[in-house]
């Protein structure tokens, strides 16, 4: 089992799951960018440990389907980060692929992206990111992960997870992933704390750990 539980059933290892999903990246066209922008940018705003599983996959919707499933299931992620796949076009097939393995949507993610993306592209309308839970069946009926779409762009992704500041550093729209710890804490999975001068993650006071 790759995330052991402690005595108070609480996961002890926070593990994320990150897909790029790319026809002509994962034939070898050329060079993936998706993976190590999404590793760069958790890096700097995780203080959490945290361990990641990566996979490169075509835009096909049963690979990306059985993908986020054997993440969420087998592999026990907490958190699972796509990124390609989303815009209009007859490949572009993500959202349909995670709406299918979820069990509750959450498209509060999807909304924040798009309103985002619209203060640096009118084209943002176009992109259909989504997110969803997926509780796990049957056997381990003990853990859940959020699987989230991302645009396919490094400059987007990061655009979208802090969200927007000004030239001093204040927050002007919020990212989306200042949600994401307790979203997490909220299906069972571990405590992520984040580095705020990257992405202040908000909590309820009453659900805020003691430093």
């Amino acid at each position: 089992m790759a995330s052991e539980l402690n005595a108070g059933n609480a996961p002890t290892e926070l593990v994320i799951g990150l897909v790029s999903v790319s026809d002509r990246a994962s034939g070898g066209v050329y060079e993936d960018k998706g993976l190590p922008a999404l590793q760069d940018w958790l890096a700097s705003a995780l203080t959490t440990p945290f361990r990641v599983e990566t996979r490169l996959i075509p835009d096909e919707r049963a690979q990306i389907e059985a993908t986020l499933v054997e993440l969420v299931d087998t592999a026990r992620c907490h958190l699972v980060l796509t990124t390609g796949g989303t815009g209009p076009s007859r490949r572009d097939v993500t959202p349909e692929a995670t709406l299918a393995i979820g069990t509750k949507e959450m498209p509060g993610f999807g909304e924040q992206m798009r309103q985002i993306s619209l203060a640096f592209v009118p084209t943002a309308i176009l992109s259909r990111q989504t997110a969803v839970i997926r509780e796990t069946p049957g056997a381990n009926p003990d853990h859940a992960a959020l699987v989230m779409n991302l645009p396919g762009q490094p400059k987007a992704i990061k655009e979208t997870l802090e969200g927007l500041k000004d030239a001093d550093g204040k927050q002007l729209v919020g990212g989306i992933f200042a949600a994401v710890p307790y979203c997490v804490d909220l299906i069972g999975g571990p405590y992520m704390e984040t580095n705020p001068a990257v992405c202040k993650a908000f909590r309820p006071k009453s659900a805020i750990k003691p430093a």
